[in-house]
C-alpha cells in the first residue's frame, strides 16, 4: 500500500477509540504473566491490521516507501491542552554512516520525509481508551525547521568525529536529540529522537486545543 492511500485509510479512524479495535483485530494489549506487561506496540499493530498489513516485528513498522510512527498525547494539568507524552524515535545512529554522510543524504532526513505520524490520546495507565487524534505526514518545507534539524544532525557528526560515538548525549540538539536506545541504563546504542517540542510542531499542537479533538461516540 502506498503512503497516500494509507493516510486516507488511517484518517477514517480519527476520533475512533483504538482499544475496541484491538479486540476486533486480536491485538494483545496486556501480556499474561506476573507482573502484567503491556505490549508497547499495540496501537501500531491495530493500525497495521486495519490497513490489512502484516504486523511488523520491528519497533517502528516500515513499509518500504513509508514508515508508521505512533505518538501518544496526554492532557496538560489545565485540562484543555494536549501535548506529546514522550519523544519520538526516528532512526538508529550508525556512527560510521553518520560521520561520513551529510544531512541531505542522511537516514534521518529520509526517515522524516517518509513518516506517517499517528497521534493517539493516552487516557490512563491501563489503556482503557485511546482515541486516534490525528494522522499526518511531515513536511520539512519550513526552512527554519529544516535548518535546525540539519544543524542538530551536523553537530552530532562533529561530536562523533572529534570526541567519539560514546560522547553523544540526550542533552544535545534543539529539535532532534541523540540518546541511548534499548533496555537499561547501560545501553550503548544511540538513536535520533524528536524532542516533544518538535513533535508538537509536527502535529501543530500549538494551534489545537483538546476540545477540538474529534471523538466519535
Amino acid at each position: 500500500m502506498e503512503r497516500e492511500q494509507a493516510v486516507i485509510e488511517l484518517k477514517k479512524l480519527e476520533g475512533v477509540d483504538l482499544r475496541p479495535l484491538a479486540k476486533k483485530y486480536s491485538v494483545t494489549v496486556w501480556k499474561d504473566g506476573e507482573p502484567r506487561r503491556k505490549n508497547k506496540g499495540w496501537a501500531g499493530h491495530v493500525l497495521e491490521r486495519h490497513l490489512g498489513l502484516p504486523i511488523n516485528s520491528a519497533q517502528s513498522p516500515n513499509f518500504g516507501s513509508w514508515e508508521l510512527k505512533i505518538v501518544p498525547l496526554k492532557m496538560r494539568r489545565d485540562g484543555t491542552t494536549l501535548v506529546p507524552k514522550e519523544t519520538m524515535a526516528i532512526t538508529m545512529i550508525d556512527a560510521y554512516n553518520v560521520q561520513h554522510t551529510p544531512f541531505e543524504k542522511s537516514h534521518l532526513l529520509a526517515k522524516l520525509q517518509k513518516a506517517v505520524i499517528c497521534a493517539r490520546i493516552f487516557k490512563d495507565i491501563d489503556e482503557t481508551s485511546s482515541p486516534l487524534f490525528q494522522v499526518t505526514t511531515f513536511d520539512l518545507g519550513d526552512s527554519e525547521i529544516y535548518n535546525q534539524v540539519r544543524e542538530d544532525y551536523e553537530f552530532v557528526r562533529e561530536v562523533i568525529t572529534r570526541k567519539g560515538f560514546e560522547a553523544l548525549t540526550g542533552k544535545f540538539g534543539k529539535l532532534v536529540q541523540p540518546r541511548t536506545k534499548g533496555p537499561g541504563h547501560g545501553s550503548v546504542s544511540r538513536a535520533f529522537y524528536a524532542r516533544t517540542g518538535f513533535v508538537a510542531k509536527i502535529l501543530g499542537l500549538d494551534k489545537v486545543r483538546a476540545s477540538d479533538a474529534p471523538v466519535q461516540p
